[in-house]
């Protein structure tokens, strides 16, 4: 089954980092990453610009509204999202404690299920 597994964190806190900073919180993401790329079981993954940088599409009364920035403000944004295939939950869970183990502050990983859905394929 694939997972998206979501990377929340402080945005200030991450995007204050020193390029070493940086590099070393990669090194230690890219270490726990490289066993399931490896294995044919890591898909995309992504690091979000600053919520700065997002448009927000609502659905307004008459038409669609256009607004600057993320949707909701919250002390923690969407950072990052990682494309997994697993067998089990468990297996999925287990990888988002390695990440949370090696990525410093708060951070939090939210794992969801979901399946690739291409027009005309049923929804399952």
């Amino acid at each position: 089954m694939l997972y998206a597994i979501l990377c929340y964190a402080h945005e200030e806190t991450v995007f204050a980092w020193s390029k070493e900073e940086e590099a070393a919180v990669m090194e230690k993401l890219y270490a726990v990453q490289e066993p399931l790329a490896k294995a044919g079981k890591l898909g995309p993954v992504g690091r979000l610009m600053p919520t700065t940088a997002a448009t927000t599409v609502r659905k307004g009364k008459d038409e669609p509204l256009v607004i600057d920035g993320p949707f909701a403000e919250t002390k923690e944004a969407l950072l990052g999202f990682y494309v997994v295939d697993f067998e089990t939950l468990e297996e999925a869970v287990a990888f988002s404690k390695q990440l949370s183990s090696v990525n410093p502050g708060s951070t939090s990983y939210e794992i969801r299920p979901f399946y690739v859905f291409r027009p005309g394929d049923a929804a399952s």
